[in-house]
């Protein structure tokens, strides 16, 4: 075929023998995803880049804009002439296999260097399939769902002609105001991390030739989820140690898992803006970590560089993103236009230049483009593999697991549906684009199940569904109000579905409130007041401050944004044909002004204590949280013994394991997931009053008992001490297992000896 006629030609030329059915690299990866060395690719990347003029380097390096990539500033979309020129590298937004092989023809036919564009998008929790939000989905605590709906949007966006994801997503973050807490696992670096490597190892596959596999990107390099009062794109303040220990660590798992791609963040860290922080870029990921992938640039986030005053000039930021170890340049179009003036006026070597142009033709090579720049796309390809009755199932699965019972005093769920009259109130019931959430990809809402919709389904002809909006999720409007209490008082159990639409909880969407937005506080308080059995349904993206709700509506269900089968999996749940297994991967404050609160903080010299005044809590609210991390319910009840270990004593350089039988009590069959918790009680710095150091899904019939193992390695007690090394210090741990973070049962382990040193090279 032509793609394979070309590559050969290319080798050809190159004076190089391609085999057409190499194995690829990048996803068998060793250590920290370093690809195992090809003397044949590095011999054919040379060849390559020895052919190249310096303004074609820089195209290599630059990413324009298609249609569907505008997330920023407005800027210009490339178009045949710029392919032609061989001022493009790659495209953000360009979608559809008919459109990405039009351009990839010109490419490799029309240009002079014939090299492959990439295809890149954010495809964040499905393409047309669209699963849980990210935060919901981290709600599920299990990896191996995290990884298969990765792995199907990986299917449909390759199927698409997308080459490159830009996710996943992983910033730890204690910042419910934040509007793109939406898109991570959460506060919890441990739990971000384990979720960060199953995204990575779900959309590149077994290999990144295959024709199905997509690049994953691990962003935003780094501490983006600290943006100062919760402001997207706003300042930082992040202690070194924090930044180790918090914020770095799912970006390390996603380096271990293979990620080939990372982005920048948009902010900064110490005063350097992390698009020219060469510190972090060359110093953390490249030096201390070996990785060896494209740094990508966020959307404009080299022009951003003026705004932070790091220079008037836009070939000066160009210089220094560059220099920091920016491979390709987002939309900012400064590479292309300014940076080889630089290069000629000796400020920038060529061969800065030359390291980020291998970079990306490796991944080129990598990716299979140079055996096949088409990835064998199609438009019947693309049909037959989009949003299957197979993908559905998954969707439906993921968003079960995803939803978390937060209350349900008196048994008030499950329900039953023969023979009732059931009032769904709330206009986000009928709103089946915000059931898909935000950065849906090229997910439609027609193909989502809402609420209203999903219960009807269940009800069928059983029952009766009568429904009323009530109110606009942001007016001030209450004309609406009575219709929906004439309802309640039809109804035998109402289900309000309250919270925000889906472009509330987005990029550049923070919210200095975490209240219920609009009126539906009072239509809330309006419903219940009629007496009838309610349940509250949560769609939102980020904690709410409902004290309200959760002292007064005796059911309320965390749904989250689910994706298409939003509505179905509610009704699972509802009616109790699930059983409710998700956890809480963040803290529920009570009140906005709590925040930050997070479970594994420090401890203070005035711990916390209501019942005594000169302590660390405040005069209006208590200091404890609404509902905790961890946190989530069942239609059953579960039982602990005592966790018991291998050993009570071991050496700091050796692992124990930790053994708990956890019991179903509850006449149901349920899933619960076992929290496994550490505190290192007395260290040469202050550590968290608790730490997740482990989970597991469990499910156990009535009655049944099972027990639960984790192993506790060095690695996990590990942290970076006064002179910035990671050790392990001898003392005493409280190791805590239970199915929250406030639920727990105890037992002490001693490690004795001298400090285990497991990296002698401080932190910086």
């Amino acid at each position: 075929m032509p793609s394979t006629r070309h590559a050969a030609r290319l080798a050809q030329q190159a004076g190089l023998c391609i085999a057409m059915g190499a194995t690829a690299l990048g996803a068998q990866s060793s250590g920290y995803g370093l690809p195992q060395t090809d003397a044949r690719m590095n011999r054919f990347v040379d060849s390559v880049l020895a052919r190249l003029t310096l303004e074609e380097k820089l195209g290599q390096l630059t990413q324009y804009r298609g249609p569907w990539g505008l997330t920023g500033p407005q800027t210009r979309e490339a178009g045949a002439a710029d392919i032609k020129a061989g001022r493009v590298g790659s495209f953000l937004g360009v979608r559809g296999a008919a459109a990405t092989r039009e351009l990839q023809t010109l490419a490799v036919t029309q240009s002079r260097t014939r090299i492959p564009v990439l295809f890149a998008d954010d495809i964040v929790h499905g393409w047309r399939t669209i699963f849980p939000v990210p935060l919901a989905e981290a709600a599920s605590f299990n990896p191996e769902i995290a990884e298969r709906t990765a792995r199907v949007a990986a299917v449909e966006g390759a199927a698409a002609g997308i080459h490159w994801t830009f996710a996943p997503m992983v910033d730890i973050t204690r910042e419910p105001r934040w509007g793109r807490i939406v898109e991570g696992a959460g506060e919890d670096p441990y739990l971000g991390s384990i979720i960060a490597a199953a995204k990575v190892r779900g959309f590149q596959g077994r290999s990144l030739r295959d024709s199905l596999s997509l690049m994953a990107t691990a962003k935003h390099f780094v501490g983006y989820g600290a943006a100062e009062g919760g402001r997207d794109y706003n300042t930082t303040d992040i202690p070194l140690r924090t930044l180790h220990e918090m914020y770095l660590p799912p970006f390390e798992a996603a380096v271990k898992a293979g990620a080939r791609s990372i982005m920048a963040a948009f902010n900064e860290i110490d005063g350097v803006p992390m698009h020219a922080n060469k510190r972090l870029i060359d110093g953390v990921l490249r030096d201390r970590w070996r990785w060896d992938g494209i740094l990508v640039s966020d959307y404009t986030g080299i022009m951003e560089l003026l705004q932070h005053g790091l220079s008037a000039d836009s070939a000066a930021v160009g210089r220094l993103a560059l220099d920091a170890g920016v491979d390709v340049d987002m939309v900012s179009n400064i590479f292309y236009k300014d940076v080889a003036r630089e290069v000629r006026a000796g400020r920038l070597p060529v061969a800065v230049v030359d390291s980020a142009v291998r970079r990306v033709l490796r991944t080129k090579y990598e990716l299979g483009l140079f055996t096949d720049p088409y990835k064998g796309s199609s438009t019947a390809r693309e049909q037959a593999l989009t949003l299957t009755a197979e993908s559905r199932s998954l969707a439906r699965t993921a968003a079960q697991q995803s939803i978390v019972l937060l209350r349900n005093e008196r048994n008030t769920l499950p329900l039953t549906a023969a023979g009732k009259t059931i009032a769904v109130i709330g206009a986000l019931a009928s709103d089946a684009r915000s059931s898909l959430g935000g950065w849906a990809a090229a997910g439609r809402a027609e193909d989502a199940v809402t609420v209203l919709a999903g219960i009807r389904n269940a009800v069928g002809s059983r029952g009766r569904v009568l429904y009323a909006a009530g109110a606009p999720v942001e007016e001030q409007d209450t004309s609406g109000f009575a219709d929906a209490v004439q309802l309640a008082r039809e109804a035998d159990v109402v289900v309000l579905v309250v919270g925000e639409h889906q472009d509330m909880s987005a990029e550049a969407r923070n919210r200095s409130s975490l209240d219920l937005p609009g009126v539906q506080q009072q239509l809330v308080e309006r419903i219940y007041a009629v007496g009838k059995p309610t349940v509250a349904v949560l769609m939102n993206g980020r904690p709410l401050s409902i004290p309200w709700m959760a002292s007064n509506v005796p059911a309320i269900i965390e749904s989250w944004y689910l994706g298409v089968e939003h509505g179905n999996a509610v009704a699972d749940v509802l009616f109790g044909t699930v059983n409710p297994s998700g956890k809480l991967p963040v803290t529920f404050p009570r009140t906005v002004g709590q925040i930050p609160i997070y479970y594994n903080h420090k401890n203070t010299g005035r711990p916390s204590d209501a019942k005594e005044r000169y302590t660390s809590q405040y005069i209006d609210v208590p200091f404890t949280p609404l509902y905790p991390f961890g946190h989530g319910l069942s239609y059953t009840t579960f039982s602990y013994s005592a966790p018991i270990l291998s050993r009570a004593k071991a050496g700091t350089h050796e692992s124990v394991d930790v053994s708990v039988t956890v019991t179903n009590s509850g006449s149901r069959t349920g899933e619960e997931v076992v929290q496994l918790y550490v505190r290192d009680d007395a260290g040469s710095v202050t550590r968290p009053v608790k730490e997740l150091k482990g989970f597991t899904r469990v499910s156990l019939a009535p009655g049944e008992r099972r027990p639960v193992t984790f192993r506790l390695t060095p690695e996990l007690l590990a942290f970076y001490d006064l002179q910035y090394r990671k050790v392990v210090e001898p003392g005493t741990f409280s190791i805590m297992v239970g199915g929250s973070s406030e639920q727990l049962q105890r037992t002490t382990l001693e490690l004795t000896g001298r400090v285990h040193v497991l990296d002698a090279r401080p932190i910086r």
